[in-house]
């Protein structure tokens, strides 16, 4: 039967489908049998267990199997390949597949010849078919007892990147991964495939993370030979991340220990395609001992695997180091297939493409997992999320996932395999998977059919718009943000009409947790700023009311974000989240409570407290005034605080952290061109100690004008413009660096302020006069720079605060 009307979807109570199904016409597939052919493969045969049972899932109805034809008037899903479409049962109709490329396949529905509509799902291989019966399952709307197929659902399609896959590392380290049973990694990886997925990549037990976790179900060893098998069913591609972890490999008892640990993965895994060794964080070998290493480990690999390849990547070698590896290269060893590019590299994709011998194809090794301190942070985030949500937060990014997947060449690179460290990514992965099926896909088309999908048919439109939401929450300042509480309300109203099924469901859930957590956050921003402005208001009437008295007056102001804390009903539901999180996907989202391994590693229920001000600081500096015996010396340590942004008459003073108030910085490049800020300043951030943080610096409780700061990467200038200064005046420069890295400080390209200079104690402001000549044609520019060619995470030149002041006669 034809459904063309909402009014018919209306009367058959399939509740509100979205707008652009309301107008579709689909094809009822309810009573519909499933075809095949009889001489099906291993791996079509899982393609059909696959469609049989998440349809039955979501619907109830278990579609029956037949080798034969059924009467014209019974609907027929038809699956196989291309050859044996044309044998057998599948004659009937020619598929005018456009290709035979691997991973393709064909989707046609035809009403033409039988009296009930018929599908054909067929893959150019058996691994294509896989993929097809996928892309029907997430383009359908599946209720209790309907299959709804959109009648126009048509397509002759092979990915576009050969390569498309994402690591799952059983570890305690993950914020999920090391509490999934065997079970919910099938499941997992069969989402993946739902969604063109055709490799993962697994951890061996040894590396640099704990050797066990209260979360485990089973030992890691275990683990890793039954998600080996799960891969081997579905016909994926098994890749395992393999750090060389036994110290100094000079010393042959190690070389041979790191052997026999190669050994005995090699030989209990049923299949491993590829091994993807990388140079450092961790294992940090030189590159001459790592190649030495891994071409003895090659050949025991193929004793086990006699086609798996091998492949290494640079990470965090230095421009010695990096130097010697791309010698090593030119020298063009058999036994490497290929090179990974992935964090703490010097060079994007694209440079190295050119610096690599063509014989090396380039692998992506993309971070989709961090939001700070990573690869690819979060740009323009307010520093209160930063505080709170940290480094491995639920983070849905899928614009940003497009423009970072989208910046390197698609000459540049064969595919890619994403580093994860849980489900807080899930979205990104689903992103990268479609975007590496068709690199041109709209991203709201990929949310769509993750919406329809995993949450609903009822959901396709609205989940999606809220998942985009949710990265529009975290760009740019939150004070003025209100989409942040618009969000959350539409989150609420689909909260409201949530049946079971939905509400219990991981995903409804993350994505409610973080609506929920942003909202909370603004709320308490919102609350503390107006807190902090009366208390300053406060103290630049401590001549009048005396200073102690304006202290303690403050000090109560203060205090009263936390006896008096806002939004409790929203922080009360945000920790009921994170229960069902935890029973529903084992996700650990605090340290004491669910096991989290640490605080950065997605406990951000652990930093819900943290405050958003400078409330800690300013009692840190209340005890220490307090000491002081005269009063004219406690006015003059208050007056630095409440004049402390204030570069006197003709200055300037930029906050470079804050998004607001940094006007004199030089941008660099656009976000799309320049994701991983190679060539651009970006925001970073560190936490004061006591119990809320887990960077401690130097034991101090930071200025929120510390805690976030700008920086740049690998040598890279950040830069500062000034115009309209003085031509006659002399002019200093007062700057607050974060880090300890040793930096220099250059005016107008070639005068020097400071040379290389590392920071020296606690952090705080320290000035350097400007030479005149700088300032003499009325402009002036700033560049500080570290010194290049240091490798690791290419971090270090990090400054907070800027004031260039004119000195007063």
């Amino acid at each position: 039967m034809k459904y063309t009307t909402l009014l018919v979807l209306g009367c058959l109570n399939l509740g509100n489908i979205g707008f652009s199904q309301q107008i579709q016409n689909y094809d009822d597939f309810s009573a519909s049998k499933i075809v095949i052919s009889s001489n099906i493969t291993v791996t079509e045969k899982v393609a059909l267990e696959m469609l049989i049972e998440e349809v039955e899932k979501r619907t109830m109805i278990e579609l029956p199997v037949s080798l034969e034809w059924p009467g014209s008037s019974i609907p027929v899903i038809a699956i196989g390949t291309e050859s044996s479409y044309n044998n057998g049962p599948f004659n009937q109709v020619n598929s005018g597949s456009s290709d035979s490329a691997a991973d393709g396949f064909t989707i046609k529905v035809i009403n033409k010849v039988r009296n009930a509509p018929t599908i054909f799902i067929l893959g150019n291989d058996a691994r294509g078919t896989l993929f097809g019966v996928g892309y029907f399952l997430r383009k359908i709307s599946m209720y209790p007892g309907k299959i709804l197929v959109p009648g126009d659902l048509s397509i002759d399609t092979h990915p576009q990147v050969a390569l498309r896959g994402h690591q799952l590392g059983y570890r305690p380290k993950t914020n999920a991964y090391d509490g999934f049973t065997e079970d919910m990694w099938e499941q997992y990886i069969r989402d993946l495939v739902i969604f063109g997925t055709n490799a993962v990549e697994l951890m061996p037990p040894f590396t640099d993370d704990a050797s066990t976790s209260p979360m485990f179900p089973l030992p890691q060893m275990e683990m890793m030979i039954r998600m080996d098998k799960i891969l081997e069913k579905y016909d994926l591609d098994v890749w395992i991340w393999y750090p060389q972890m036994y110290g100094d490999y000079t010393k042959a008892e190690n070389v041979e220990k790191s052997l026999e640990d190669n050994r005995l993965i090699f030989s209990q895994l049923p299949k491993i395609d590829a091994i993807f060794v990388c140079g450092g964080d961790p294992g940090n070998l030189k590159p001459k001992l790592l190649f030495t290493q891994l071409e003895k480990e090659t050949r025991l690999l193929h004793q086990f695997h006699p086609n798996a390849e091998m492949w290494v990547s640079p990470q965090g070698f230095d421009g010695e180091e990096m130097d010697e590896f791309l010698k090593l290269l030119k020298e063009e060893p058999e036994w490497l297939t290929g090179v990974v590019h992935g964090p703490q590299i010097s060079m994007d994709i694209n440079e190295m493409r050119k610096v690599v011998p063509a014989k090396y194809p380039i692998r992506q090794y993309p971070d989709i997992t961090h939001s700070l301190d990573s690869q690819y942070p979060v740009p323009n985030w307010d520093f209160a999320f930063a505080a709170t949500e940290n480094r491995e937060c639920i983070n849905p990014r899928p614009l940003n996932e497009t423009d970072i997947f989208r910046a390197d060449s698609m000459d540049s690179k064969c595919g890619f395999i994403t580093y994860s460290e849980g489900v807080n990514d899930d979205v990104n992965k689903f992103i990268w998977s479609g975007l590496g099926w068709n690199p041109d896909t709209n991203p709201m088309e990929i949310l769509q059919d993750y919406s329809r999908y995993f949450i609903g048919p009822d959901y396709t439109n609205d989940f999606a718009r809220g998942i985009l939401n949710l990265e529009q929450n975290w760009n740019g300042p939150l004070l003025g943000n209100n989409l942040v509480y618009t969000n959350l309300s539409m989150f609420q109203s689909m909260e409201k009409r949530a049946l079971p099924d939905v509400s219990l469901n991981w995903r409804f859930q993350q994505a409610l947790f973080r609506a929920y957590y942003d909202a909370y956050i603004r709320s308490r921003l919102i609350n503390e700023t107006q807190l902090e402005d009366e208390a300053m208001n406060i103290l630049r009437r401590a001549s009048e009311l005396g200073t102690l008295l304006a202290m303690e007056q403050s000090k109560d102001i203060l205090n009263k974000a936390v006896i008096y804390p806002v939004a409790e009903n929203w922080k009360q539901r945000i920790f009921e989240l994170a229960e069902a999180l935890f029973q529903s996907i084992h996700m650990q989202l605090s340290v004491q409570k669910y096991y989290a391994i640490s605080i950065r590693r997605g406990a951000h229920l652990d930093l819900i407290r943290y405050p958003l001000n400078d409330r800690v600081w300013l009692e840190d500096q209340f005890k220490r005034i307090t000491q002081l015996e005269q009063e004219r010396d406690r006015l003059s340590e208050i007056e630095k605080i409440t004049e402390w942004k204030n570069p006197g008459p003709g200055g300037f003073y930029d906050d470079l952290g804050d998004m607001g108030n940094q006007p004199h910085l030089v941008p660099g490049l656009s976000y799309k061109d320049d994701p991983a800020f190679y060539h651009s300043p970006f925001a970073g951030f560190a936490l004061s100690t006591r119990e809320w943080g887990p960077i401690p610096l130097n034991g101090l409780n930071l200025r929120v004008s510390w805690g976030r700061y700008m920086q740049t990467l690998f040598g890279h200038p950040l830069e500062m413009n000034y115009s309209n200064l003085d031509k006659t005046a002399q002019y200093e420069v007062k700057v607050t660096y974060i880090n300890t890295t040793p930096i220099r400080l250059i005016a107008d390209e070639n005068m020097i302020v400071h040379d290389y200079k590392r920071r020296e104690g606690a952090i705080g402001p320290v000035s350097f006069d400007i030479p005149q000549e700088a300032t003499r044609d009325g402009d002036l520019t700033l560049s500080w720079n570290m010194e290049s060619g240091r490798g690791g995470t290419g971090r270090g030149c990090q400054i907070g605060e800027v004031w260039v002041i004119k000195k007063q006669d």
